[in-house]
């Protein structure tokens, strides 16, 4: 049995909670696309953490932790998380990586920063880890995969191709110092014996775990709206945030993924750049983003201020239907007790027309909101158990939001730990 644990909208919809919660009655969980670009924060009875390569799984000692070959590997990186955890009193986790997997290498990180740098003004809003020169690299042909670590042959004739185009733009388009291919293969040979004792081939292991009727859970960074293909295209990620591609960036068939929980939160958030519709401003803002997420929406990798706004049902019914949603599990909720009055932008107005579907991202520059206003429930909801004991307005305000997505809210997160969860 697999199910998929993604985001609905544009990150930070608190998947790193629901995946540490559906975790403890899992046996796998697999981290299967993007890097050490976007966290997921935390709370369990360890304490607080912000998670950025490992899967939220990690907390339990029955649970084997993956990294797919989807992801951008950071290795030093992800040495760093297993040790910090450990010396926080996490007992060691089981981690495999695929040894198809490619390798995230530090002039992925400083063609990252020199590029937003080049652009100014008109830079992506990259956290600048190295993800979209890493996805380049991929698909290029000239990225690093694990299993070419083990060959020095391979590795060396890598390297030297790598040189021979990198030092080109460094040298005409950035001005930089040049890379140079000796150090680079030292480099190379650390990270081949730090990553040694965890190589896999996850793609064998899986299809002996599928049919050993292991349960399964895939986790997705970011959300929908930040998929190249599907999202607010170009300010996106590199590589695909939907749950389709957990097959693809796990080695798994497609049929096995028979659920798929979207997370979606009780209203909106977004880090980086980008066309954000029901985007909110000034002391509204800030009293919301103050309030939100908990200690604040601060970004769990960047420490950035998130963009705030209104619950978005274009965007989440949108963001709900490409992921294929089965059900959602609704976040963030405690959050807005605060207000007497929660809007809620139910469609967009493009060129004087109002549509409820989401648009591309040049027509999507021009939507205006187009809000309904319901009425808040003025308390603190944190601490129930049970839905029906939920205020008259919270249930509403759910029903509504669940009738505009159509998709069924299955979970509703009134809290940050883990344990703060009402089951429909």
């Amino acid at each position: 049995m697999v199910r998929a644990i993604v985001g609905a909208n544009w990150g930070d919809e608190g998947k790193g909670k629901i995946t540490d919660m559906l975790a403890k009655e899992s046996d796998i969980i697999i981290r299967f696309q993007g890097g050490s670009n976007a966290g997921h924060t935390i709370i369990n009875n360890y304490g607080k953490f912000a998670l950025h390569l490992l899967p939220s799984g990690v907390f339990y000692d029955h649970t084997t932790s993956i990294i797919g070959n989807g992801v951008a590997l950071n290795i030093p990186y992800l040495i760093n998380e297993i040790q910090s955890l450990v010396e926080r009193g996490v007992p060691k986790p089981k981690i495999l990586v695929s040894d198809r997997a490619q390798i995230l290498m530090p002039y992925h990180v400083l063609f990252d920063t020199y590029e937003e740098a080049r652009l100014a003004g008109k830079s992506f809003g990259s956290t600048k880890s190295g993800i979209a020169p890493f996805y380049s690299d991929k698909y290029a042909k000239i990225g690093i995969q694990v299993s070419e670590l083990f060959d020095d042959q391979v590795i060396r004739e890598k390297i030297q191709r790598v040189c021979e185009q990198k030092n080109v733009l460094l040298e005409h388009l950035y001005h930089k110092p040049l890379l140079d291919a000796e150090e680079l293969l030292e480099t190379c040979r650390q990270y081949r014996d730090m990553i040694a004792p965890y190589v896999c081939d996850v793609s064998a292991y899986l299809h002996q775990a599928i049919a050993d009727g292991k349960r399964i859970l895939l986790e997705g960074q970011l959300g929908s709206l930040k998929d190249p293909d599907h999202g607010i295209y170009p300010m996106v990620t590199s590589s695909s945030t939907l749950a389709a591609y957990g097959a693809i960036g796990a080695g798994i068939p497609p049929y096995e993924i028979k659920d798929i929980i979207t997370v979606v939160k009780a209203y909106s958030s977004a880090v980086g750049a980008g066309a954000f519709v029901s985007e909110i401003f000034g002391d509204e803002a800030d009293e919301l983003r103050r309030r939100g997420g908990d200690g604040g929406e601060f970004g769990a990798t960047t420490g950035r201020p998130r963009r705030m706004g209104w619950f978005d049902a274009v965007a989440t019914r949108y963001g709900c239907r490409i992921q294929g949603a089965t059900e959602v599990a609704f976040t963030v909720l405690d959050v807005l007790g605060y207000l007497d009055e929660i809007p809620v932008c139910v469609g967009y107005e493009v060129d004087g027309q109002v549509t409820k579907d989401f648009p591309t991202t040049v027509k999507l520059e021009k939507a205006k909101p187009v809000y309904t206003t319901l009425p808040g429930w003025k308390s603190d909801i944190r601490g129930i158990k049970k839905y029906e004991d939920l205020p008259e307005n919270c249930r509403k305000y759910i029903e509504f939001v669940e009738k505009e997505i159509g998709v069924k809210i299955t979970m509703v997160s009134n809290g940050p730990g883990r344990d703060d969860i009402i089951f429909r």
